[in-house]
This record gives C-alpha cells, sequence and structure tokens, in this order.
C-alpha cells in the first residue's frame, strides 16, 4: 500500500534542473532589454522566486507592467522550446515506482503545460495525471490551495493521503492551507543555505537527494 497514494510535484529544480540553465538567463535577457542598466544576480533571483513568487518579484522588484508580464510569459515560451533541461538524477525512479504502483502523480508549478508534458514524455515516457501550472488564471495558481482542493475533490482522497514535494516556499504556503505534507527538495537547493534552513524548519520533511525521497516513499 502506497504511503502517499497521490504526490504533488513541482517541476523546476524539482523535477527538472532549470533554473540556472533555462529560466533565469531568459531573465537575465529580459532585463537587459526592458531595464538597460538593471542587474540581477542568480543568488537575487533565487531569493525572491522563494519569498516572492515570481509574478510578485517582477512587479515588486523591477516595476513590471501587465502587458510586460504577458510579453515575458509569450517570450519565455519561445525560448523554453529549443531548450530542454535535464531531469536531477533519481528523479525517474520515484516517478516510475509511484505509477508502477498504482499511484497518481500531479505537477503543480509556475511552469506551463506544454514544458511539463514535453518535458515527462521525453525524459520519462510518461504523462502526469494532472498538471496546474502557469496557464491557469494567476489566482489559481499556487500558493493558491485550488491545485490541492481540485486533487482532493477528483480523486475523492482526504488532504494526508497527498504529499506536496517542491522547493519554495510558495508550495509550502499553498500545502500549509489545506493541510497536505509538504517535502523540501532539498537537493536544488544545495548551494542556498539560507533557503535551506527556513524550508526545513517550515515542512515536514526534507531530502538532500531523490533517492532519500525513494527510500522515504516506498522503502521505510
Amino acid at each position: 500500500m502506497l504511503k502517499y497514494p497521490c504526490l504533488v510535484l513541482d517541476h523546476d529544480d524539482t523535477v527538472v534542473q532549470s533554473e540556472a540553465t533555462v529560466n533565469f538567463p531568459f531573465f537575465e535577457y529580459i532585463l537587459t532589454q526592458w531595464r538597460p542598466g538593471k542587474t540581477v544576480t542568480l543568488q537575487e533571483y533565487v531569493d525572491d522566486c522563494c519569498n516572492l513568487g515570481f509574478a510578485n518579484m517582477c512587479r515588486q522588484r523591477y516595476g513590471f507592467t501587465e502587458q510586460e508580464m504577458e510579453d515575458e510569459f509569450l517570450g519565455w515560451q519561445e525560448y523554453i522550446k529549443t531548450r530542454i533541461p535535464l531531469p536531477f538524477p533519481g528523479i525517474e525512479k520515484v516517478i516510475r515506482r509511484q505509477k508502477e504502483e498504482k499511484g497518481l502523480i500531479c505537477v503543480v508549478s509556475h511552469s506551463c503545460n506544454q514544458n511539463i508534458t514535453r518535458d515527462y514524455t521525453q525524459h520519462f515516457g510518461i504523462l502526469p495525471d494532472d498538471i496546474y501550472g502557469w496557464d491557469l488564471p494567476e489566482e489559481k495558481r499556487k500558493p493558491s490551495t485550488f491545485p490541492l482542493e481540485s486533487i482532493m475533490e477528483k480523486y475523492s482522497l482526504s488532504p494526508r493521503e497527498l504529499l506536496v514535494v517542491d522547493d519554495m516556499k510558495p508550495a509550502w504556503e499553498m500545502a500549509s492551507k489545506a493541510g497536505v505534507p509538504i517535502a523540501f527538495a532539498a537537493w536544488g537547493r544545495q548551494q542556498y543555505p539560507k533557503i535551506l534552513t527556513e524550508m526545513r524548519r517550515l515542512c515536514d520533511f526534507s531530502f538532500d537527494t531523490p533517492e532519500e525521497l525513494e527510500k522515504f516513499l516506498f522503502e521505510a
């Protein structure tokens, strides 16, 4: 019997290594085009995405208008078409074992459906059971509880039958409001001690590698 019938996985820097190789380089490019002279380091980008969320970072730190938010998203969609991030070593086994044991894989992410489905298809040869991504209206994206409530209603699951696995604070906000346990995907945050400390304190569980998560889920 599965410990958690439904795994709710983040995508960027939980399943795939996309932050430093795809998302940050594009955002850095956008700043040079739209805010000449304004710079951002990877550390600043990561900290703001963790504490504010991407959309609030764009508005509060860089004064993006709603039109610029839309244009950034459209440009990013084009950019990622030719840049496919690699998965973290070991995460495929977690996903495959969950599916082999008849469990659910749902993705709640700030990526959009097209690149999530592409990455799963290319790297794992399977698709998630459901995706709640950037394609949703902003008020329904995490940290909104809408994705978790929708999953629980659709599959008749209680909060304790889900486990959120994520590397950022907005997921903790979502999970805590919904009463769903959350595991910190610390493998993508090893170079960020402040995030490591805070997320380990906030989350129910913390795992430094996907192998540790796999053992917890299927062997403990």
